[in-house]
């Protein structure tokens, strides 16, 4: 198998509770052409340590930039490898899993972008939330462009996409502060199938300081949202059916909250 040149950007921002654990879990899989680069906002807490410690096996950039999206684009702007993604500075790669996404890609050649599943684990790493893992992964299976604007149910660490995709579609819109990524798969959608690759991909990590997890955010987080739903559809039904599923996603993770799964 040719090993096809796989950049991955890291954006960061005061992370360093977790964002060694990332790298080492990018480093880890031995890869033979990979391309890393860490992104950071100009972190005040030891992530600059972090990156030093790795400066022979990485590459880094510490400026202060426009945001998260603002630093996903500025990375991916300099890198050059066929095949992309970004890993966000608490997410974890699986082992193995850029060998699976090579793989992938080589023996379905005419695929833009691909899609694996996706752990959910805690600030130890503990696997939480199975039932709403297995509720997605039960979505990609049956995924369709349709389905997508209902809601959400690709997982971004465990996302891939050419740089031919990426030179189609353009980049993030940095007009997004919460649903970048989602944005993203509809605007790759409309115009490529993904490929699914049935393997754990990754790890995203629910912590108190998670964003997208906020509850001071959600508000804010349900109506960029809506914002971008109406992007992609005028339909009523499929309108009424992404705002239901949203309803019901979120009462599923306040009861999952409340349990503390």
């Amino acid at each position: 198998m040719q090993h096809p040149k796989i950049s991955i950007v890291t954006p960061s921002l005061n992370q360093g509770e977790f964002i060694e654990e990332t790298i080492l879990s990018v480093l880890s899989q031995n890869y033979p052409s990979l391309e890393y680069l860490v992104m950071d906002g100009g972190s005040s807490d030891n992530t600059l340590k972090v990156l030093e410690k790795y400066s022979d096996r990485i590459k880094w950039v510490s400026e202060a930039d426009k945001g998260q999206t603002n630093a996903i684009n500025k990375g991916l702007r300099l890198t050059d490898g066929g095949i992309v993604g970004y890993l966000n500075a608490d997410d974890a790669l699986l082992p193995g899993s850029l060998w699976k996404v090579a793989e992938a890609f080589s023996r379905h050649p005419d695929a833009m972008w691909a899609v694996g599943k996706c752990r959910i684990v805690d600030e130890r790493n503990h696997e939480i939330r199975k039932p709403i893992t297995t509720y997605k992964n039960l979505l990609l299976k049956r995924g369709s462009f349709p389905l997508l604007v209902m809601t959400n149910y690709i997982s971004q660490p465990s996302t891939f996409w050419r740089r031919d995709a990426l030179d189609a579609v353009g980049f993030l819109d940095e007009s997004l502060h919460y649903v970048m990524d989602y944005d993203y798969w509809l605007r790759l959608y409309s115009r490529y199938s993904p490929l699914f690759i049935p393997e754990y991909l990754a790890a995203f990590k629910i912590h108190p300081s998670s964003k997208t997890t906020s509850t001071g955010h959600r508000n804010v987080y349900i109506e960029e949202e809506r914002r971008v739903i109406r992007r992609y559809t005028n339909s009523r039904w499929l309108l009424f059916l992404h705002d239901f599923h949203r309803w019901f996603m979120t009462t599923a993770y306040s009861v999952a909250n409340r349990n503390g799964a």
